[in-house]
């Protein structure tokens, strides 16, 4: 089916086809799921000695749970079914924590991570140039490479975009450029002005010989493109794929969603932010007021880092070998000296969390202000002790949130943390025309962070992310320049205004506060 012929089968049956498919899924997930407690129910009542064994079972797991390596948060928030539900909880965690699915999918990307390392190599003038001028960020430095495989680049410029609006235009110019390949990763994607009009130079650019592969996030054929999408762009030539398509089987890497967004183009150029391809981005829809959010363009050696990330997650589901010499990035002279980057990736697999770890170190580091936006604000205590310790020590932290949320249980759950930050001295302020999706950590003019990472759980340790560290780049007082803006627009939150919130949405954020660390 092309993309005309669907056009002419209209909205209505476009929506049916998608949400057809929605409904089959979570019918299949209640299904698996009343199965699990049909069974639980039988051993529970086939004899006292099942039921003992189970108990047994529920110790081991709790202690299990207490010596592992996750956050004590984590922790809390399985020990506590187990402790009320023995039984049951304990077979829930279990079933969760031995799914297959999750394990082929590390395995698969630890594979790949080891073949692009043989690509992304760090500069040994660089790194030595770097611990030379920069001898306070060089623990930093070598932490992202020895840990992450992110090395710090020189000779990489950047412009960053204050609105996605303004990231739209320019990536329609790039896109027109390209001569070699163009790969695309974004998490969500919808038909509307932004993706027609990027789609239109996609099929152009097919026709004149250039590779395009598009991959999105696989919960966007809940709701917003069809199963067969990746089928319709392969007959226009885009190779097209979903990561972790939804599929009615219960498992828990369903939980492990790609948030990232990267446009790689030729190696030589890459786009990273918060915007996706759909036009509330650009605000030529509204949806929550205001779109307010933020993205950076590079060109330079930097780019080959996105490059590789990208490849790492196409090649998860492909069996074939990558030729991942044919994407170096070439040499590109022209480009000046103007600070250094450090591109990179987060996993939600592994015990380093690259994206917090780099937010903690800005906080940590900081002498004078750190100036935070976040449409999200779910913290665990580590990064809850990292803001106010910054701000106790006399840092000046900011925290830009959504006035007009797009989940509202989540805005829930932000609230119950504003009264300790605001005790400690951290300001926090409201975007009043509408919503902020941008993520973004500015420091000192010094230091910046552009990417898809927010302040909660989800980017933390369940998604696959990305960003870019700036520092000394002419681009950071760009950044500061449009928070200085954006705060013009904002009303500051005071401790009365969370005594002025509703009683009863004061009690679900408590609530849902407890469930965070699996939000």
């Amino acid at each position: 089916m092309t993309f005309e012929e669907m056009k002419k089968k209209g909205i209505k049956g476009f929506k049916t086809i998608i949400f057809g498919r929605t409904l089959f899924v979570i019918l299949a997930f209640l299904v698996q799921f009343a199965l699990i407690i049909t069974s639980f129910l039988y051993l529970k009542d086939y004899s006292i000695f099942v039921y003992g064994v189970f108990i047994i079972i529920g110790i081991f797991v709790i202690l299990h749970l207490y010596n592992g390596r996750e956050t004590p948060e984590f922790k809390l928030v399985w020990m506590l079914p187990i402790l009320i539900f023995p039984v049951f909880g304990a077979i829930f965690y279990l079933y969760i924590y031995m799914q297959p699915g999750t394990k082929l999918i590390r395995k698969r990307l630890d594979y790949l991570t080891g073949q692009t390392k043989k690509f992304v190599v760090q500069d040994e003038k660089v790194r030595e140039r770097f611990q030379t001028e920069e001898s306070a960020m060089s623990g930093f430095v070598r932490y992202m490479y020895d840990y992450g495989h992110c090395p710090v680049y020189d000779r990489t410029e950047a412009v960053f975009y204050p609105l996605g609006d303004y990231q739209y235009k320019d990536i329609l110019t790039e896109l027109k450029k390209a001569e070699k390949f163009i790969f695309l990763e974004f998490f969500i994607v919808e038909e509307g002005h932004m993706w027609d009009s990027i789609l239109e130079i996609l099929k152009q650019k097919v026709k004149e010989g250039v590779e395009v592969r598009f991959m999105y996030d696989g919960m966007c054929a809940l709701a917003l493109v069809p199963y067969f999408y990746p089928k319709m762009l392969e007959e226009e030539g885009i190779r097209c794929k979903m990561f972790s398509p939804i599929r009615p089987v219960f498992s828990s890497h369903y939980n492990n969603r790609d948030h990232r967004k990267i446009l790689v183009i030729d190696g030589k150029v890459a786009f990273t932010g918060g915007t996706n391809l759909a036009d509330e981005y650009i605000n030529e829809k509204e949806r929550f007021g205001h779109w307010k959010d933020t993205a950076i363009k590079i060109e330079g050696k930097a780019v080959e880092k996105f490059t590789y990330l990208f490849l790492e997650m196409w090649n998860i589901s492909e069996q074939s070998l990558e030729d991942y010499e044919r994407y170096r990035s070439p040499e590109m002279n022209q480009i000046r000296q103007d600070g250094y980057f450090i591109p990179y990736g987060v996993s939600p697999f592994g015990s380093e969390r690259i994206g917090k770890r780099v937010y903690l170190d800005i906080l940590n580091t900081a002498q004078h202000y750190v100036h935070i936006m976040t449409p999200y604000l779910i913290l665990d205590y580590e990064m809850m002790m990292a803001l106010v310790y910054a701000a106790k020590r006399g840092v000046d932290v900011k925290i830009i949130m959504p006035h007009i949320p797009d989940k509202k249980y989540a805005f829930y759950v932000a609230k119950t943390y504003y009264n300790e930050l605001l005790e400690a001295g951290i300001s926090i302020y409201e975007y009043t025309p509408g919503f902020v999706h941008a993520k973004i950590f500015v420091s000192d003019d010094e230091k910046a962070v552009v990417g898809t990472v927010n302040l909660d759980y989800r980017s933390f340790y369940h998604h696959f992310e990305c960003g870019i560290f700036l520092y000394k780049n002419s681009e950071i007082a760009e950044i500061e320049k449009d928070y200085g803006n954006t705060l013009e627009k904002c009303q500051i939150v005071t401790e009365e205004d969370y005594g002025k919130q509703k009683l009863i949405c004061r009690i679900i954020g408590k609530v849902l506060r407890i469930f965070a660390p699996l939000m």
